[in-house]
């Protein structure tokens, strides 16, 4: 069994200028997979309302679901390092609402680490939460909880202005005590000069290669997600077709009477088959009288 990373093995990497690879993971079969590629973190994100519930955003997913799917990672793999990732109005009401909730992800399911959207905004919640114990990380650019602000899906940073921006979201998150950040759909040269601003681990989601690691939607990696792709994904296999295949291909063989074979059935006992014969003929003659 393999050593689970600490919050400190991951600020030594970013020193070594080791990157950090993790996936997102929303069940325990995934889980277990991702373990034994040897990924270094896990992500239960709320991009699970997409992936697994079918909704057109993150926003009506729960604390409730968030916990269950992570209960299930934390089975399938449990040494790695686990983040939870908290929904849509899990922490922005309050800080002890949010600090309730995050306590819920550790005791609950065993996470490692939460994470959480918002820059400046959102700093008194992060310290609210650190200030309990527990590890948080930060999630700047585009934040898909309130793309409705952000006017869509749509790439954060481009101008001076709105980099300039970011770059301050980042040195406020720091501050706020999390122990890493998340950016996400920000142009190469605006990630790399906020990972070299700051001195906790920046990964990237569709932010470049020079960040200190970089995270991805399992569904889009593994080609399962089709409702769209966005430009920064890169899929190492197209696992749906292969399913669609295998659906039909299954279907088929059952309509025309292919499957089950005998290699897929269960023989009697040996010597049962003459006696149950024997037995139903005596059931039918009873029936007749």
């Amino acid at each position: 069994m393999k050593k689970k990373l600490t919050r400190f093995d991951l600020q030594n990497m970013k020193g070594a200028g080791k990157k950090a690879v993790w996936v997102t993971a929303y069940d325990f079969w995934t889980a277990q997979f991702a373990e034994q590629a040897g990924m270094d973190m896990l992500l239960v994100g709320d991009s699970l309302g997409m992936c697994i519930y079918g909704y057109e955003g993150t926003v009506p997913v729960t604390m409730d679901q968030c916990i269950y799917h992570s209960e299930a990672v934390r089975r399938g793999a449990p040494s790695t390092f686990i983040i939870g990732d908290m929904p849509f109005l899990s922490y922005q009401v309050n800080t002890d609402e949010a600090v309730r909730n995050a306590g819920r992800f550790f005791k609950e399911a065993k996470v490692d680490a939460i994470k959480l959207e918002g820059g400046r905004r959102v700093c008194p919640q992060i310290r609210a939460i650190s200030d309990g114990g527990m590890l948080v990380m930060g999630h700047i650019g585009l934040t898909p909880q309130s793309s409705g602000q952000l006017g869509g899906f749509k790439a954060q940073g481009r101008t001076v202005e709105a980099a300039l921006e970011l770059m301050e979201d980042a040195r406020a998150v720091q501050e706020a005590g999390a122990f890493s950040i998340l950016v996400e759909a920000v142009p190469p040269e605006v990630c790399k000069i906020i990972r070299d601003d700051l001195t906790i681990p920046v990964y990237s989601i569709g932010a470049g290669v020079d960040a200190d690691g970089q995270v991805m939607i399992c569904s889009d990696i593994l080609g399962i997600f089709q409702a769209f792709t966005a430009k920064f994904v890169k899929k190492y296999a197209n696992l749906g077709a292969e399913t669609l295949k295998a659906m039909e291909a299954y279907a088929d063989d059952v309509r025309k009477g292919k499957f089950p074979e005998a290699q897929h059935t269960y023989n009697m006992v040996e010597g049962e088959l003459p006696k149950l014969k024997t037995a139903l003929k005596k059931i039918k003659s009873a029936r007749k009288k």
